[in-house]
């Protein structure tokens, strides 16, 4: 019988605190609810997003 071989996975998730408005935080809670995914990965997947698709523009 050939070994059941198990490879670490690599953790790359950092833990990052930040303040952001009640309201804002509220919005992500009922989303969660809504949709029976974590609050983290909600927001996580906005940050990316954002990332993803941000334009910076130079002053004028």
């Amino acid at each position: 019988m050939d070994k059941l071989i198990i490879i670490p996975k690599e953790d790359t998730a950092v833990t990052m605190t930040i303040r952001i408005d009640r309201t804002l935080q509220e919005k992500y809670n009922e989303l969660s609810a809504k949709t029976n995914r974590s609050r983290n990965e909600l927001i996580s997947t906005a940050l990316q997003y954002a990332l993803d698709n941000m334009e910076i523009q130079d002053k004028e």
